[in-house]
């Protein structure tokens, strides 16, 4: 006997705290089991980035360090 497939809930998308009043230029991203979803705020229907979590965890540790330039 197999088990009948779940359903997914859709992601939540949300903007960072310091994407400040211009919307125009933003990142949405989503955290889903094992993945982090990103996107572009004003195509919200186009395509999305997906990143293994520990990858999207790494990437904001070097930036909060400093580590990549800027």
């Amino acid at each position: 006997m197999s088990a009948a497939p779940q359903p997914v809930p859709a992601p939540r998308w949300f903007k960072s705290s310091y994407s400040g009043g211009n919307t125009t230029e933003c990142l949405e991203a989503a955290f889903v089991p094992t993945r982090v979803l990103i996107r572009d705020s004003k195509d919200a229907s186009g395509p999305s980035l997906v990143l293994p979590s520990p990858a999207w965890h790494a990437f904001t540790w070097a930036l909060r360090r400093g580590e990549l330039g800027g």
